[in-house]
């Protein structure tokens, strides 16, 4: 659907009171989710990029490809629904919890990082070169990728 707010074809409510209970609702906008009642939850899932884009940025920056492929962006993809527990899919939940967002960064990095490599796409980055990536386990390219793994750090602004 839409994306800003003001765009949307229609808001959650809307979606669930037209349509009912038996529907996945996701939205390019932020929506809050409805009370359908009997303890009834209708989930606004937001479907954003924040869950694709760094860990394919991240898997292409690390293995050195100079481009991204379509297999690249499909085990990503695969990645991500992996990362769903059972218990988000019976609720109707279409994306992971936003706290493991890290987490999830990783474990699709590396996939990218290891579809580059099974390509012949990687041609390695800093501390690995080609060869040292395509002998490298699961684990190991986890590894390397959380080795280069932003981690937001910041010095305080106001000193006393």
């Amino acid at each position: 659907m839409s994306n800003p707010t003001s765009n949307a074809e229609c808001t959650a409510e809307q979606a669930f009171n037209t349509v009912g209970h038996h529907i996945i609702f996701a939205s390019g906008s932020p929506f809050l989710d409805v009370d359908l009642g009997n303890g009834q939850i209708g989930h606004s899932n937001q479907g954003n990029n924040m869950y694709l884009f760094p860990g394919i940025g991240l898997g292409t920056l690390v293995s050195g490809a100079r481009h991204i492929s379509d297999g690249m962006l499909q085990v990503a993809a695969e990645c991500l629904a992996e990362c769903m527990t059972e218990a988000e899919v019976k609720k109707g939940i279409i994306y992971p919890s936003t706290s493991r967002i890290r987490n999830i960064t990783v474990e699709i990095a590396t996939a990218v990082a290891r579809e580059a490599v099974a390509e012949d796409l990687a041609e390695g980055y800093q501390d690995k070169d080609a060869r040292e990536l395509q002998r490298m386990s699961k684990e190991e390219t986890s590894e390397h990728v959380e080795k280069h793994m932003w981690v937001p750090n910041y010095a305080p602004l106001v000193y006393h």
